[in-house]
């Protein structure tokens, strides 16, 4: 249940703190005084619309922050939940649960574990058809719990071989899809005959190909100085010292070590004129060193960033073609097993239809019975169950949905074709009514679900909000005496000017004030026959 709203900076809310209480809490107040806006905040902490418009005049900000007691949630230990939302004017929102950052639409799956709110534009929960079947298997309970195990467990092992199948292949156009594609990139590499060291050795030869001329001249260059400047000239050196080394070990030594510089010399120069053979090449080789290197880029745009990752991936793709050949077999007992559990879950779900089908009547013949009381008397609901035969969803093959009838003479429609504001507000008063003991929402908020209406639908109102909140927190805006007079907690909401600002402030009033609050809404004035009035539905109200 929702144990404190703290909004702040919305519309005429300035800065508003309510304490709300178990059971059946009701918000009166003048036209004007800010109920809405504080319906508004619940529908953003719950993760709802924000229009930056509604930001109080001259702040930079909004802010709600609700603290929830929960003691089964598994978000707390303690079971206090503590949920804020701030809103900027730049459009920055900044979420939490329990302090943890979380976005908007992580607060809104995770509030509406907690919160229905249903008004005049408010209803998504009744008009999402998915609900409709959760309101039903709600109704019937037990009755179909084991079933649905049953069904669910079957219905998971139907997945998963599906799963495995799709993954193994099993469907023939895929698998052989599959195949052709392995195999044209097999070909392909296979064809390119590639190694490992190819790349580098292409590409040292391109690079020589485009500089030959550069080449060929330097080396030519350094040919000629080495021969020209620098062999001859040690010979003839070498020939000079050879004369005098007799005359000294010193002589002898240079003349030496002249030798093997000569020597090596040599070496160079016969190396740099294999350099120069090296260099030759014709255009047909350019070409083909080109078209291997375009051949070679290519298959590493599609298979590797490399020529080893291509090769690998060949090998790798070689390793699944032959065990999709070859998965024939696994294959067709995943396909048997298969069919088996569509066999058992087709029967389960036969079982499970019928089930719906018997107590959707009930449920339809429930609901028209408390829109009767709420003065919609001409209102049917028609809880439809549709058997979807090729289909399997998680809890069975069946579609439900509500339709009604507003009018004696019309076609049903669905919900959100035919019902107003007020209307949807009633019926889903009237379904929450039905399913009050069986429902998992803890918490209802009604907002002007009194539009429209007086006198007995009035009192039947509040009698069926009365009811519900025994196992619900309910909090319900309302103008009706009788509404009001039900509540086990009053607030009376109004608005004051202070330094030329409209402020809303909220009271929670004592019995006296109650039986006050109930005088006044009942006639707009408060007398001693109003206040006999409200004595006299107060002391009605449902113990």
């Amino acid at each position: 249940m929702i144990t404190t709203l703290h909004i702040k900076n919305i519309g005429i809310i300035e800065d508003l703190t309510i304490d709300l209480n178990k059971g059946l809490n009701v918000l009166t107040g003048e036209t004007g005084a800010g109920k809405t806006l504080i319906i508004d905040s619940l529908e953003i902490i719950s993760g709802g619309r924000f229009s930056k418009e509604m930001i109080r005049k001259g702040e930079e900000f909004s802010f709600v922050e609700l603290c929830m007691y929960s003691p089964n949630n598994k978000s707390s230990d303690d079971g206090n939940i503590i949920v804020s939302r701030e809103i900027y004017l730049n459009g920055r929102n900044q979420c939490k649960i329990n302090g943890r950052l979380v976005t908007v639409s992580e607060l809104k799956l995770f509030m509406s574990e907690f919160i229905e709110i249903h008004g005049q534009n408010n209803n998504q929960k009744l008009l999402d058809y998915k609900k409709h079947l959760e309101y039903v298997d709600n109704f019937i309970g037990e009755k179909l719990l084991l079933l649905k195990q049953e069904y669910k467990a079957h219905f998971d092992e139907f997945k998963k071989i599906e799963k495995e199948l799709q993954e193994n292949y099993g469907d023939d156009k895929e698998k052989q899809r599959k195949l052709d594609l392995l195999k044209y990139q097999f070909n392909e590499i296979e064809q390119a005959r590639l190694e490992k060291d190819e790349e580098e050795k292409l590409e040292e030869r391109r690079k020589i190909i485009l500089n030959s001329e550069k080449l060929t001249d330097n080396l030519q260059e350094a040919s000629y100085v080495i021969e020209e400047a620098g062999i001859d000239s040690l010979s003839t050196a070498i020939r000079a010292l050879e004369k005098i080394e007799m005359l000294d070990k010193k002589y002898e030594d240079v003349n030496t070590n002249l030798k093997s510089v000569y020597y090596e010399l040599q070496e160079i120069s016969r190396d740099i004129a294999c350099y120069k053979d090296d260099i030759f090449f014709d255009e047909k080789e350019r070409e083909e060193i080109e078209s291997r290197l375009d051949l070679i880029y290519s298959l590493k745009r599609k298979y590797g960033n490399n020529l080893e990752e291509i090769i690998n991936y060949k090998d790798k793709i070689e390793q699944e073609i032959i065990y999709i050949e070859n998965i024939e077999e696994h294959n067709n007992k995943l396909k048997k097993d298969l069919q088996e559990e569509e066999n058992i879950l087709n029967k389960i779900a036969l079982d499970i239809s019928n089930i719906r089908q018997k107590y959707s009547y009930n449920l339809s013949d429930k609901i028209n019975k408390v829109l009767k009381d709420l003065e919609m008397k001409n209102a049917s609901i028609n809880v439809k169950v549709t058997y979807k035969e090729n289909e399997f969803f998680e809890t069975g093959k069946d579609e439900v949905r509500f339709y009604i009838t507003t009018n004696i003479g019309e076609d049903e429609k669905e919900l959100d074709k035919i019902a107003s504001g007020g209307e949807m507000s009633r019926i889903m008063l009237a379904i929450k009514k039905v399913l009050a003991d069986t429902d998992k929402t803890p918490i209802l908020i009604f907002d002007e679900i009194d539009t429209g209406i007086s006198g007995r639908a009035a009192n039947s109102v509040a009698e069926k909000l009365k009811e519900i909140s025994f196992t619900h927190q309910v909090l319900c805006i309302s103008h009706l005496a009788s509404i009001a007079a039900k509540a086990d907690y009053n607030y009376h909401i109004s608005k004051q000017v202070n330094k030329e600002r409209t402020n809303t402030n909220v009271k929670l009033l004592n019995e006296e004030e109650v039986i006050e609050e109930i005088a006044r809404i009942s006639s707009g004035d408060i007398n001693e026959a109003t206040i006999k009035y409200a004595y006299e539905l107060r002391n009605k109200k449902v113990s």
